[in-house]
């Protein structure tokens, strides 16, 4: 990676901060040296900390006297969070200082501040978060995941567009599939805007690889790339996602405590156990970033550990790397022409 890129971290951010801030800047910075990071917070907690580690003792400090809530409504934030570390974070990327904003703090805060500091891309109606979610084939990217409750047809389209740009930049895939979230697969089920985006990201000139409708179960299945959906559809579904895969691994180690062979039956396939608990550790795919704005933010859970907070890191390195914003623009606009086009 380019020694020029530059991320502004949130330091304050989020249920555990600044410390698993700090400590997972420096796992990233492993796998990244020439990262330039630039803290924003509580200057003397920071240095404190970076002591710690040696590879961040040339990171950038910016001091901020306050710090959004997790309880702080996104008005408020607006109003009186101008001295707070997120609104400095997010500003050093609307002043071009950054490449790109990482933050565990108040979702609806960082979409509030965020919009209005970094502004839309030109032609997108509304922000989606999106993010990925493991299955059987690899990884899916699913979006929105709760930035928005109601959606029309234009949102659905531009969410296709978006995620594909995002699956790309992430995992590689040049011509990932797409597909629109139903209650069946067939043409006729569903809203009639469902109906009407699906006919829109189907038409050749977008160059999508639209595959059409898919149901909740197929999700998992991996079949389908990027899945579109509304922000509470989408909420619902990875939380009972991430709520299955706890149940599961609770479970497992029970079974596995139950008696002694269990035991030497866990000791015996040890090696599978953890690399299945990894495939479903909700850490190792965090990181949802805000798309549609003018400029990447990463939003990292608000509970995410050091090596959860790196990961969100290392999708932002990703999305700076592939040019994301450039060619999220250029497929907007050809969007844009189709949707006007029929209606």
């Amino acid at each position: 990676m380019s020694s020029n890129v530059k991320i502004a971290l949130d330091a304050m951010g989020g249920d555990n901060a600044p410390d698993i801030v700090v400590a997972g800047a420096s796992i990233a910075r492993k796998r990244h040296p020439n990262l330039n990071l630039c803290f924003i917070g509580n200057s003397d907690k920071i240095k404190l900390l970076i002591k710690k580690y040696k590879n961040l003792s040339n990171a950038k400090i910016i001091h901020a006297d306050d710090v959004v809530g997790s309880e702080t409504r996104p008005a408020q934030a607006l109003r009186h969070g101008k001295k707070t570390s997120m609104w400095l974070a997010v500003n050093e990327v609307a002043s071009k200082n950054a490449d790109a904003i990482v933050s565990a703090g108040n979702t609806g805060a960082l979409m509030a501040i965020s919009k209005l500091q970094l502004r839309m891309i030109n032609g997108v109606t509304r922000p989606a978060i999106a993010g990925f979610i493991p299955t059987l084939k690899g990884l899916s990217c699913m979006l929105d995941l709760g930035a928005n409750i109601e959606v029309d047809e234009r949102n659905l389209v531009q969410f296709g567009i978006m995620g594909a740009s995002f699956c790309s930049a992430i995992t590689g895939k040049n011509n990932a599939t797409v597909g629109i979230l139903n209650v069946g697969e067939e043409d006729q089920k569903g809203f009639d805007y469902l109906r009407r985006a699906g006919s829109s990201l189907s038409d050749e000139t977008l160059n999508l690889n639209y595959v059409g409708f898919i149901e909740g179960s197929d999700i998992i299945i991996g079949d389908t790339d990027v899945i579109v959906t509304d922000g509470f559809t989408g909420n619902v579904a990875l939380k009972t996602a991430e709520g299955t895969a706890k149940f599961f691994m609770h479970h497992l180690r029970r079974a596995f405590r139950s008696s002694i062979l269990s035991r030497i039956g866990f000791l015996l396939s040890r090696s599978a156990f953890t690399k299945m608990r990894r495939t479903v550790d909700p850490r190792y795919y965090n990181g949802a970033i805000l798309l549609g704005l003018n400029g990447i933010c990463v939003k990292s859970h608000g509970g995410a550990d050091s090596v959860g907070f790196s990961n969100a890191i290392e999708v932002a390195c990703d999305l700076i790397e592939h040019e994301f914003i450039p060619k999220v623009n250029d497929s907007i606009s050809a969007a844009e022409k189709i949707i006007q086009t029929k209606a």
